[in-house]
């Protein structure tokens, strides 16, 4: 293949700050490429010059053999921000953008339609682009950047925010463009995502560091994934992380990751070390390594760290009772008119427990948590907070109560230092105790002696972790967490889960949101959200078991062909591409399920390389739930 972008020594000084340092890469026609590295790599940076919307101070970027400016026409681009009108419809956003590209009406409206009908957003043609949900937005934000028929496609963290659904449907549009021929460069945060890449390239401190394909990367990593399960995992990882044979150990709702460089050493040892400790292991197993793995441990060898400086506690841990609830709803009802958002959910977590709930866009989340706190009334039902029930606004609850809400958190038009001070006074901390955790906040944010930061100015993943530190200073006893590491590169997620779990080891009740999935493994419990109601519930790793059918990995001659042939046989669900692997889930066995794979490739003369069995993801389950459900009328995107 041809090369479509080519960067060779590519560097952008913003005075004293070097953004971008001599960076050298290619990506070639036809390829998905991705960016990935932690805030303030250097990536958007780069993305501007590319896009041909800023200068570059020194270096080459070509496009095409064009320089970036005089390739815009070849080029579309999709920034961080969601940067179409939100008082437009649908259409008149598509027409728009379509009349800035010079096309003439009739080829608006014939691309137009045919991405909308790809993205199934026909019937919000006439809807404004403002009441869209997070997925349609960023649907309709790459429709639009599709209606000029791009050569090159950039996308700048494209699906931050958007439901595990909509960004599996958002991956599969993506392949079947690179499969017509598209070049598409993507930044992501999203480990997962990044695995559906055909290469990718590591940043870090505006340099690259290391090139390959994600199993190149995993490869180099040097490094075995142990699954070691224990009803002791706080004590567990304590003892493990003091190993010299253990390279890192991430704690999960149910396990502990334990990286080591031969698996059966690294057993024998971490088995022997916890026996003497007393700990019991229930349960060990290999597993491949993921790309996440591998990127912490290249910023790791970079001088990267997970910086997660020890909380100021001055009050005494809440007993961690987990049978006890310290949120409790029975028969949760919200209707807004006809419309009903949750419908009859029961719930419960307990003092030191981490409940994740999961669900898509519009499921009922949001409405759900904001009942649980107070600040919405319910239609019908009852909660109890903390052990209070019917007065969930008076002050008393409130100071036993953090809230991290998915948009608003922070006030933009007030420095770091003073939102801090706001939100102190609001969760009534002492004064005595202010200037130390605002001190606390500032240093886990890495911003240090920069409290007069307006935080507009923040990038997303630093304005996260402020606004978890503001919602943290006053040492709830109940945590809600609607998305709190959107946007969050994967170092600062793994920082602000260690937060989290030295909370909930301290007996705070603690429930979360997330559209991660990989992150809702590090959840005690899961209550999967389908409109309105809550369809599954248990451990991760419960969840998993409870789903029929097996999950295949496969590798074929032809992925992007195979992909769309076996979406002709199967539920469309039930295949994604992921870089050159396909994940087929069948049911029955593995053995027939990897021949009807087989059969359906081999009549159009597709090979089938290599195929095999891998454990579900909860991806794989969230998605499997959603579409069961979509499928018997419960579930419709409005």
């Amino acid at each position: 293949m041809s090369a479509a972008i080519e960067v060779e020594g590519l560097t952008k000084r913003y005075g004293e700050v070097e953004a971008v340092r001599a960076i050298s890469f290619e990506v070639r026609e036809g390829e998905i490429y991705g960016l990935i590295g932690p805030d303030g790599a250097g990536k958007t940076s780069t993305f501007q010059i590319l896009g041909g919307v800023m200068e570059a101070t020194a270096g080459e970027a070509a496009i095409f053999g064009h320089t970036t400016r005089e390739a815009r026409p070849l080029v579309g681009y999709l920034t961080q921000a969601f940067s179409l009108y939100t008082d437009l419809s649908v259409a008149e956003n598509l027409r728009y953008m379509g009349e800035l590209r010079r096309l003439d009406a009739a080829t608006i409206e014939r691309r137009g339609s045919r991405y909308l009908s790809l993205f199934d957003m026909d019937r919000f043609r006439d809807r404004l682009a403002g009441r869209l949900s997070g997925g349609m937005k960023q649907k309709l934000a790459l429709a639009c950047a599709l209606v000029a028929e791009p050569r090159v496609l950039l996308l700048d963290e494209p699906t931050t925010g958007v439901d595990p659904v909509s960004r599996r449907e958002f991956w599969d549009t993506l392949a079947q463009l690179a499969g017509e021929g598209m070049t598409i460069l993507v930044a992501t945060p999203y480990l997962d995502e990044a695995e559906r890449c055909t290469r990718v390239s590591l940043m870090h401190e505006g340099t690259v560091r290391a090139t390959g394909t994600p199993a190149e990367l995993r490869e180099q990593l040097g490094l075995r994934r142990l699954e070691l399960r224990s009803a002791s995992l706080e004590r567990a990882e304590a003892v493990l992380e003091s190993l010299p044979e253990v390279a890192d150990v991430q704690r999960f709702g149910d396990r502990l990751d334990v990286m080591v460089a031969d698996a059966s050493t690294g057993e024998r040892v971490a088995r022997a070390a916890l026996l003497r400790a007393g700990i019991e292991v229930t349960g060990m197993r290999e597993a491949q390594p993921t790309l996440e793995n591998a990127f912490v441990k290249a910023l790791r060898d970079m001088g990267g760290e997970i910086h997660s400086p020890p909380f100021p506690f001055r009050g005494a841990p809440h007993a961690r009772e987990t049978e006890a609830s310290a949120i409790r709803a029975t028969r949760l009802t919200k209707r807004f008119g006809v419309f009903e958002a949750v419908r009859a959910v029961d719930l419960r977590v307990g003092y030191g427990e981490i409940y994740g709930l999961l669900g898509a866009n519009g499921a009922g989340k949001t409405t759900t948590i904001k009942m649980l706190c107070g600040l919405l009334e319910p239609t019908e039902g009852e909660v109890a907070l903390a052990g209070v029930a019917g007065s969930l606004r008076s002050s008393e609850v409130r100071r036993r109560v953090g809230y991290m809400s998915q948009k608003f958190s922070l006030y933009d038009d007030l420095t770091i230092a003073e939102n801090l001070e706001f939100f102190a006074g609001v969760y009534g901390v002492p004064r005595r105790e202010r200037e130390e955790k605002k001190r606390w906040v500032l240093s886990l944010a890495g911003l240090e002696r920069r409290g007069d930061m307006m935080t507009a100015a923040l990038p997303g993943g630093w304005k996260q972790r402020v606004a978890f530190g503001a919602a943290t200073m006053h040492e709830p006893e109940v945590l809600f967490l609607d998305e709190p590491t959107s946007g969050v590169d994967p170092l600062a997620r793994r920082a602000l889960w260690k937060m989290i779990n030295m909370l909930a080891d301290r007996g705070v009740a603690i429930l979360v949101t997330t559209h991660y999935l990989e992150e809702a493994e590090q959840c005690n419990r899961l209550g999967f959200m389908v409109a309105g109601e809550v369809v599954a519930e248990g451990t991760p790793s419960g969840i998993k078991a409870a789903q029929g059918g097996r999950l295949v990995e496969a590798r074929v001659t032809e992925p992007q062909r195979a992909l769309e042939l076996l979406k002709r046989h199967y539920e469309r669900w039930r295949v994604s591409l992921f870089g050159d692997r396909l994940h087929v889930v069948v049911d029955g066995g593995i053995e027939e399920g990897v021949e009807a794979v087989r059969e359906i490739l081999g009549v159009e003369g597709i090979q089938l390389l290599s195929a095999r069995e891998e454990p579900y993801s909860l991806e794989d389950v969230f998605i499997s739930v959603v579409e069961r459900a979509r499928r018997a009328g419960a579930f419709v995107e409005d």
